[in-house]
Order: structure tokens, then C-alpha cells, then sequence
């Protein structure tokens, strides 16, 4: 990035040579993003993130063309999607929510089901952003392909981490984000598959083929594209790595009394593991474990600070108990064996000081 925050600020719209060495620039990370879904470069849309892409995606399906008003989702989309939904719910489209099993699943047989003739958008993310499980992308969007239907997936948090072909998986659009590449926050891609519905969603210049208007975000843009080329170089290596490190970890918490994994056990993302830590409240054990120098989630980072259980765990039908106890821990490529040795050190001191703290306010 440091060359074009530092000299090479040339408007890779312009047409003399200082802007066209950035647009080059820009080429270069669009043929990088594509190689890493196997998509043509040409269908690559730069954007200011995942949200921004999902938002463009539902757009582009919904307001153009036939304009059928169905919209399919699960009912564990991140937030994003859910507005999204929410917003057309508002003006008129019809809108339906696949369920999932208390292991996290999709069943498929349901999706056939709400399947209609006025089906707009079928949108289901690739692994939930939570769980890490992840959903049977290719085969819903074969079965949406088959009856002209558009189809989306959110694959945010598992673009860089698993391979992705957005051929061989048939879809329309497809949303990434940089920060989960290890890219900046505030960039992104959608993959628009050549032919499918388009309509431009921020409106203003000629911009990223005429498709997004604004100057473009050329730094961002250019680190989006190393990213993808790292994460295509590192991909077999994070995993294995990633793996062991997680797998080590659940082994240690689950041993602990009154933890549960929330879904299932295979089949999800490898860096991913939600816990569900009965009789303590998340935020508090996020809070001690902090000041530990250990960083947790409690679920999503775009619904911090609710007080409700996650969304995700409601429609696993979790218990409140331990729906409201549940904290995520996420793996990267900085974690160590050294940290994971640390977090089992730590964690079973403050869930006891925890529960302690709870049994001491509520005597029997």
C-alpha cells in the first residue's frame, strides 16, 4: 500500500500517465480477487466492503429486470442480509427464512419447498459468520440455476480461508471483504457473474467499469489484490495450521464442566470455535478474559453490546442459558501454540471466578 499513500496518488480515472499507472495498479488486483474465486477479472466489482456487496447484490436482484419479489435467506444470514430483508419486507416483497437444526444445518428440502415462480433472490451465506458451519452453497445455487432464479452468497468469512469456484458453483453474485483477508477495513469485492442482472448502487462517475460511481480507493484496492494472492499462496498451510490450533483448543474447553460447542463438529470453517460457557454471562467472561490480553468475541462484532441472545444460537433453538454464555474465539495467522496454552491457562480461572461470583448473588 505505502507507494500510493505516499507519492503515487494520481485518479486512475484521469487519462495521463499519472493516473494510468494507478488504474493499472488496480487491473492488477482485479485479475488477483478473480483468481481467487475463479471468476473473469471483468466481473469483479471493487466496493467499500461485504455489506456494501450484499447490499448491491440484493439490489441488482430485486430492482432490475422481471423484478419478481420473492426473497429467500436463512435465518441466520449476518445482519447485513437480514436488513437488507427487512428493508424490501417494507415495500412490499415477500420475504422467507430457511430454518436451520440445532447442529446449525440448512435442509435442503425446505429450500425446494419456497421455491416460486415470483422467486427473485435466493441468498445464503457461504459459512456463518458465527459457527463457522458452513452451507451447501453449490447444490442451491445448481437448483436456482435450474429455474432461472439469481443467487447470492455472502462468503465473507470464508473467501481466503477454504477454495472457492464461482463457476463450478453456478452463482449470480458473490460478496468478500478485505479485513477478513487480511486486507484494510472499508474494501471489498462482489463477483457479478457476466449476464446477470445489474444496476448500478452508488450512482456518480464512470467508475469500476461504469458499475460504481466514486474515485476509486486505490491503496485499499491494490492491498485487497496482495491479499488474495497471499491467501491462495498460504491457504493449504493456515488450514492445517489453524486445525491443529483450534482442535487443541476445543479439546481443552470442552473438558471443562458445563461447556458446549454450539453446532456441529465438522463441516465448518477450521479457524472457528463458539462455545457456550453455562451459568456466566459472555460479555463478562469477554471483559475478564480481556484484561488478560486475550481477545474473544461474544458473537458477531456488527452486534455488540446487545443483551439478546445471538440470533444464530435463537435459531438453533439453543438454551437462553447458553446462548447468553456462548463466546467465539477465532484463529489466525498470528495465533500460536503459545497463545492457545495461554487461553487454557486463564479461562478456566475466570469461568470459576465467574460462576462463583453468580452462585454468591443468587443463594439457594
Amino acid at each position: 500500500m505505502e507507494p500510493f499513500l505516499r507519492d503515487r496518488w494520481g485518479n486512475p480515472s484521469s487519462i495521463y500517465d499519472f493516473g494510468r499507472r494507478e488504474r493499472k495498479a488496480i487491473d492488477r488486483a482485479r485479475h488477483s480477487v478473480a483468481g481467487l474465486l475463479n471468476a473473469a477479472p471483468k466481473e469483479i466489482v471493487f466496493t467499500g466492503g461485504g455489506t456494501e456487496s450484499s447490499n448491491t447484490a440484493f439490489n441488482c436482484a430485486l430492482n432490475v429486470g422481471d423484478r419478481r419479489p420473492h426473497l429467500i435467506l436463512t435465518s441466520v444470514e449476518h445482519s447485513c442480509g437480514l436488513r437488507a430483508a427487512e428493508y424490501y419486507e417494507r415495500r412490499g416483497h415477500r420475504v422467507s427464512q430457511l430454518s436451520v437444526g440445532s447442529d446449525g444445518s440448512l435442509d435442503l428440502d425446505e429450500l425446494e419447498s419456497l421455491l416460486a415462480e415470483d422467486t427473485g433472490l435466493v441468498s445464503v451465506m457461504w459459512a456463518n459468520n458465527e459457527t463457522g458451519i458452513l452451507f451447501p452453497v453449490e447444490p442451491i445455487a445448481r437448483s436456482c440455476r435450474q429455474r432461472g432464479i439469481p443467487c447470492h452468497s455472502d462468503a465473507v468469512q470464508a473467501a481466503g480461508k477454504i477454495p472457492i469456484d464461482v463457476c463450478s458453483a453456478g452463482l449470480d453474485y458473490l460478496s468478500l471483504s478485505g479485513h477478513k483477508l487480511y486486507a484494510p477495513k472499508g474494501v471489498g469485492a462482489l463477483y457479478v457473474r457476466t449476464g446477470a442482472p445489474w444496476q448500478s448502487f452508488i450512482l456518480g462517475g464512470t467508475q469500476e467499469n461504469g458499475r460504481r460511481g466514486g474515485t476509486c480507493n486505490v491503496a485499499s484496492i491494490v492491498a485487497l489484490g496482495a491479499a488474495a494472492d497471499l491467501a491462495q499462496k498460504r491457504m493449504v498451510e493456515s488450514e492445517a495450521k489453524d486445525r491443529r490450533l483450534r482442535d487443541r483448543l476445543e479439546e481443552g474447553l470442552l473438558s471443562l464442566p458445563s461447556v458446549y460447542r454450539n453446532g456441529m463438529a465438522d463441516n465448518r470453517l477450521f479457524n472457528t470455535a463458539y462455545l457456550a460457557f453455562e451459568g456466566v454471562e459472555s460479555e463478562a467472561l469477554v471483559l475478564l478474559l480481556e484484561k488478560e490480553g486475550i481477545c474473544v468475541s461474544s458473537g458477531s462484532a456488527c452486534m455488540a453490546g446487545s443483551t439478546e441472545p445471538s440470533h444464530v444460537l435463537t435459531a438453533m433453538n439453543v438454551p437462553r442459558s447458553r446462548a447468553l454464555g456462548s463466546v467465539r474465539f477465532s484463529l489466525g495467522r498470528t495465533s500460536t501454540d503459545r497463545d492457545v496454552a495461554r487461553v487454557l491457562e486463564v479461562l478456566p480461572q475466570q469461568l470459576e471466578r465467574l460462576r462463583n461470583s453468580v452462585a454468591s448473588r443468587n443463594p439457594r
